[in-house]
């Protein structure tokens, strides 16, 4: 009796298992969940997303054609200078020296031709002499050539001493031009953002002149030279709007315009990129020159479009019966995008039938989360894209009734 009776727990207990078995199977051989968002309507903005330097509209570069010891700095970094200020002074006494020696040699030459030129004067007088003389043949003709020969000679002695004077001259403007140089003034209004010597130092001027400053004209006005690829040059041009972030205000954003375009291409590691100037104020004097500026410059804004996540785009489903029609249109290929006309697949699912079926549409500009659809197509605002399959979390996983179980903590395993 005793054995009859756990044969029938036995048979009902495998029974049992047998039902919830084939439920287990039956909810694990069911159709996938799939995540969806309605159709919805919104603005999409198409971006181009570089780094750029941080520079001031017009640096000038203060620097020196003589040589010398720098005596005195009047100007020091961040100083603010107006034109004509003066800002350095390199010791004068070699080049004092030179003009004066120049002057002298100025006076000698202009005694010269005013030497000369009483020579030719008197030879003058005496070739007329000596051609009346030898009119009346008082004298030979080898006086009158020496006559002749006398003045002409003294003529083109004056020409040499009138050619040193302006020699002369012009040694002199020279060294007056040098010893100018020994006073460095500033050319422009604006800030010294860098000095390069040091009272007490020697510069040297060789075949370049010597920089000394960096002055950046007016702060309150920057630039942003940034550098974009040749893929997304096409589309930027002047005048479009751009907002740009440094590190040194990572909450603060600021704003700027495409001012120019330039075709200097350079190439670093097989990559084109062309230089894009971005103007933006900076009347808080935040931008420092130098700073990187991450740049996202705006192409394309279409308002009140519909648009779908890029997920959307991606999502391609496995064979499956809840797909009415699996084969996208023809000559478009199973969830690919043609790039002539840039028409793709989306995949809609019917909220009555949860079946799904492919929808064609017409893609436009994309801002890297959501892509326009335009033009003429079959989908409804709210209707269902599929972006997506769920997966059920570690919390929702189904449980085989088969597969042994590990004693849970504070109940004591039975032998």
């Amino acid at each position: 009796m005793k054995r009859w009776i756990i044969s029938l727990v036995l048979l009902a207990a495998g029974i049992a298992a047998f039902f919830a078995y084939r439920a287990w199977a039956s909810g694990n051989n069911g159709a996938p969940n799939y995540r969806t968002v309605p159709l919805e309507r919104g603005d999409v903005a198409q971006t181009v997303r570089a780094t750029g330097i941080i520079q001031p509209i017009k640096l000038v570069q203060v620097g020196t054609q003589v040589n010398g010891p720098i005596l005195k700095l009047y100007v020091d970094f961040n100083s603010r200078v107006k034109a004509g200020d003066l800002v350095a002074q390199i010791d004068p006494t070699t080049y004092q020296a030179r003009l004066a020696q120049d002057q002298a040699n100025l006076i000698q030459s202009q005694a010269n031709v005013e030497q000369t030129q009483a020579k030719l004067t008197q030879a003058e007088k005496e070739l007329e002499r000596t051609k009346t003389l030898a009119a009346r043949e008082m004298l030979s003709q080898s006086d009158l050539d020496s006559a002749q020969a006398t003045r002409d000679t003294l003529t083109a002695q004056l020409k040499v001493v009138q050619a040193a004077v302006a020699q002369a001259k012009a040694a002199l403007q020279l060294s007056q031009a040098n010893l100018g140089y020994t006073t460095i003034s500033s050319p422009v209004d604006g800030v010294v953002i860098n000095r390069n010597v040091s009272e007490g130092q020697t510069v040297v001027a060789s075949f370049n002149a010597q920089v000394l400053f960096s002055i950046a004209t007016d702060l309150q006005k920057i630039q942003v030279e940034a550098s974009i690829p040749e893929a997304d040059i096409g589309t930027v041009a002047a005048g479009q709007q751009v907002t740009f972030t440094v590190d040194a205000y990572n909450e603060q954003v600021f704003t700027g315009t495409v001012t120019q375009v330039r075709m200097a291409a350079s190439t670093v590691q097989n990559v084109v990129t062309y230089p894009v100037i971005i103007e933006a104020v900076n009347p808080d004097l935040k931008l420092f020159p130098g700073m990187t500026a991450d740049i996202i410059c705006e192409v394309a804004r279409h308002a009140n479009v519909f648009k779908v996540p890029n997920a959307a785009l991606r999502f391609k489903p496995e064979e499956s019966n809840d797909a009415e029609d699996a084969t996208p249109a023809k000559g478009k290929g199973k969830g690919k995008s043609d790039r002539a006309d840039r028409t793709h697949d989306i995949w809609v699912q019917s909220p009555e039938t949860g079946r799904i079926h492919p929808a064609s549409v017409s893609l436009g500009i994309t801002d890297g989360a959501f892509t326009e659809i335009k033009g003429s197509h079959s989908l409804a605002e709210g209707q269902l894209i599929i972006t997506g399959i769920q997966v059920k979390s570690n919390n929702e996983k189904t449980v085989n009734p088969f597969t042994p179980q590990m004693p849970r903590a504070g109940r004591r395993a039975t032998r």
